[in-house]
């Protein structure tokens, strides 16, 4: 069978991979780290600041550097991310150690 006289497909009209086939699935994993960076530094405000501090900075760069759609919320995740560590470094220099509590 000669393969130039098989029908060919359009591309983009769901009648097998496409092109971009390949940049959806990034893309996705990058817009799910853009709201895990977020998520990550808000609750690092209330605990473990220490751990998910740093966490919501690397997912926040990374997705920004994959190119998410949610931008803002990968900027609000670096942010707060930024905001937990120095919380944490105000609270320690208050207490005189790196485990702080409050009262």
């Amino acid at each position: 069978m000669n393969p130039a006289a098989l029908p060919r497909r359009a591309a983009g009209t769901g009648a097998g991979p496409s092109r971009d086939a390949g940049t959806a699935r990034p893309r996705r994993d990058a817009d799910g780290m853009a709201v895990a960076s977020f998520v990550l530094g808000l609750v690092g405000l209330l605990v473990l600041n220490a751990l998910l501090g740093p966490m919501a900075l690397c997912l926040a760069v990374l997705a920004l550097r994959r190119g998410t759609r949610r931008r803002g919320r990968a900027l609000l995740g670096l942010a707060l991310g930024a905001a937990d560590l120095a919380l944490l470094a105000v609270l320690a220099a208050a207490s005189g150690t790196v485990s702080w509590h409050l009262g």
